[in-house]
């Protein structure tokens, strides 16, 4: 993204981009081949999608949000990719008010 914002940790790596649209908010999720196998990139992509989908309320019309996995990211239990997803979301601070 060339505009926005960006958080990264140890296994993602976040950014975050708002502008006034009365568009719902989109969502990218990128996991390229580093990450492991298949099974393990689309185990990441499938529980991106449902973390994000919990958090939805958070975020505003017109946000654009691409969350790319890094290697390491398939060995982290539920709990700990929920961890580090918030600590990122905090970082941009995603339910802050225009």
């Amino acid at each position: 993204m060339k505009h926005g914002r960006k958080a990264t940790n140890q296994h993602l790596v976040i950014y975050l981009n708002r502008v006034d649209s009365p568009h719902p908010p989109r969502f990218g999720f990128v996991v390229a081949k580093t990450v492991g196998s298949a099974v393990q990139r689309n185990l990441v992509k499938r529980r991106s999608r449902a973390a994000i989908r919990e958090r939805l309320s958070s975020f505003q019309t017109g946000d654009s949000l691409v969350l790319r996995a890094l290697p390491g990211l398939p060995g982290l239990s539920w709990n700990e990719f929920l961890e580090e997803l918030d600590q990122s979301l905090a970082k941009l601070a995603v339910s802050e008010i225009r």
